[in-house]
């Protein structure tokens, strides 16, 4: 057995789903508090006297943050409710997949949501300019420890090791 070989957990493909769902929830319950107080957050920011005075591209950034955000908040709770409305239909697979595509759409439109919301705040605060670079490297952060770490360690793995989770 090499070192990449998966751990024998001596469970059923119903037991392996339970817990591969039950895994999601946790992963998509840190994810969505963060994104539901963001929302929150940007609901209120038109009612601020301050808002006003945006320029029209900082309005656009608002935009289309609270948009993203909005997403978020829809892929994040979604699993929740495919959960809901299949309940005790055997179609936990489904289930399974189907809930694991939502949240890798939800951690997009959170990443989307928490650069632009930083972009909004820093365009108000310091240079333009600045702001998008700042922005920037958050995007790319972002990309390389949600997605270029992960998946250059999963190609070390050979196909024939890879666990089914």
């Amino acid at each position: 057995m090499s070192e990449h070989a998966p751990y024998d957990r001596e469970e059923t493909r119903g037991e392996r789903l339970d817990r591969n769902f039950d895994e999601q929830l946790q992963e998509t319950r840190i994810a969505q508090a963060g994104v539901q107080i963001l929302f929150g957050f940007l609901l209120t920011l038109p009612f601020q006297q301050r808002f006003e005075t945006l320029t029209d591209f900082q309005r656009r950034i608002y935009l289309g943050t609270l948009i993203a955000s909005a997403v978020a908040v829809v892929l994040f709770t979604a699993p929740v409710a495919v959960h809901r409305v299949l309940f005790r239909q055997g179609l936990k697979d489904f289930i399974v997949a189907y809930t694991s595509k939502l949240a890798s759409a939800g951690l997009v439109a959170l990443a989307v949501s928490v650069v632009g919301g930083l972009v909004l705040v820093l365009d108000v605060l310091i240079d333009h300019t600045l702001a998008m670079w700042i922005g920037g490297a958050l995007a790319v952060l972002t990309l390389v420890l949600w997605w270029a770490v992960p998946a250059a360690r999963q190609r070390r793995i050979p196909p024939h090791e890879r666990a089914d989770a």
